[in-house]
C-alpha cells in the first residue's frame, strides 16, 4: 500500500526516511529513525512493533540484514509484512513477504533501502534506486525525496494518492542545535503528497538551514547602510529583531548577511520605501 526509501548520508552522520502512499497519515505509522542508530520503514499491513523492537536491535549494533531477519523470524504475520532497515554503516536490507499484494519488492545497497506493495510495477523502485544513485552528494533530505519524487514519477502506488512523510535525524542539526531532528515533515492528506512535501522541503531549506559560509555577503559599506534603511522602513531596530519575527533566525550569522536574508528583506520593502 506504499512506497519508501530508507538511507544513510555517505558520511554515516545522517539517516532518514521518505514514504508515500495511499493511505491517511503514512507519516504516522511507517518511519521509525533514531540518530547514529539505524532507520526503518514498516509497511504493508505495517507491524508497528518493529519500530521500537528494529531500533533497540540496531543500537546494539545488529546489521540490517540480520535486524530484518529477527523482526520477521518472531513474527507469525511476516507473510504479510514489508520492511527496509539501514544501519549506522554496511549495505541496507529489505524485505517483502510471500503474501503482500502485488506488485511488491524491493532493492536495497550500500547504504539504502527501497521497497513498495501495490504498485503500479517494478519500475517504481528501480527508477527510486536510481535517483538516490544519481545524486550522491546533495543533502540526505534532498535525495531522499529525489528518490520519491521518481517512484510517484513512475506510478508510484496503483490505488492513487494521499499521503507523504520525510525525517531525518542528525546529531544536534535541529532547530537551534538542540535537537537531533533535523527534517520532520508530513503531508497527511492530499491530492499530490510528494509534490506538496517538496514544496515543504523547499519552505524548510528557507527557514530553517544554515547558509553556506561562502555565499555570505560581509554587512559594510553600501550594503550595511541599505540592510538598515530597510529595516527602518519596517520598525526595526536590528536585523536579528525582523529575522525573528520573519523566523529566519536560523539564518544569522555575525557581521554578515545570507543572500537569501537579503532577499527576502529586499522583497518585504519596495526601494522607495527604505527609510
Amino acid at each position: 500500500m506504499t512506497f519508501s526509501i530508507v538511507g544513510r548520508s555517505p558520511d554515516g552522520l545522517s539517516l532518514g526516511v521518505a514514504v508515500a502512499s495511499k493511505f491517511l497519515s503514512v507519516g504516522a505509522a511507517v518511519p521509525a529513525v533514531e540518530v547514529e542508530v539505524g532507520a526503518l520503514a514498516t509497511q504493508s499491513f505495517a507491524n508497528l512493533a518493529y519500530r521500537v523492537q528494529g531500533l533497540a536491535m540496531l543500537r546494539t549494533g545488529t546489521t540490517a540484514a540480520d535486524t530484518i531477519a529477527g523482526l520477521t523470524a518472531a513474527d507469525p504475520g511476516r507473510a504479510t509484512r514489508q520492511l527496509g532497515v539501514v544501519g549506522r554503516q554496511g549495505p541496507g536490507a529489505t524485505f517483502t513477504g510471500d503474501e503482500c499484494f502485488p506488485w511488491a519488492g524491493g532493492v536495497a545497497g550500500d547504504g539504502y533501502a527501497i521497497q513498495g506493495n501495490i504498485l503500479t510495477g517494478a519500475d517504481v523502485v528501480l527508477e527510486m534506486e536510481a535517483a538516490w544513485l544519481a545524486e550522491p552528494g546533495a543533502p540526505l533530505a534532498r535525495r531522499l525525496h529525489a528518490a520519491l519524487a521518481a517512484g510517484d514519477r513512475a506510478g508510484g502506488d496503483s490505488r492513487g494518492r494521499q499521503s507523504a512523510a520525510l525525517i531525518v535525524v542528525r546529531r544536534g542539526a535541529g532547530y537551534g542545535g538542540l535537537s537531533d531532528v533535523e527534517v520532520d515533515l508530513r503531508v497527511d492528506d492530499d491530492p499530490d503528497p510528494v509534490t506538496r512535501l517538496g514544496g515543504l522541503l523547499d519552505l524548510w531549506d528557507l527557514y530553517f538551514r544554515r547558509p553556506d559560509p561562502a555565499t555570505l555577503l560581509p554587512l559594510t559599506g553600501a550594503l550595511a547602510d541599505e540592510v538598515a534603511g530597510r529595516l527602518r522602513s519596517l520598525g526595526f531596530a536590528d536585523l536579528a529583531g525582523w529575522a525573528g519575527v520573519e523566523n529566519l533566525e536560523e539564518r544569522l550569522v555575525e557581521d554578515a548577511i545570507d543572500p537569501l536574508v537579503l532577499a527576502h528583506l529586499r522583497a518585504a520593502t519596495p526601494d522607495g520605501a527604505q527609510g
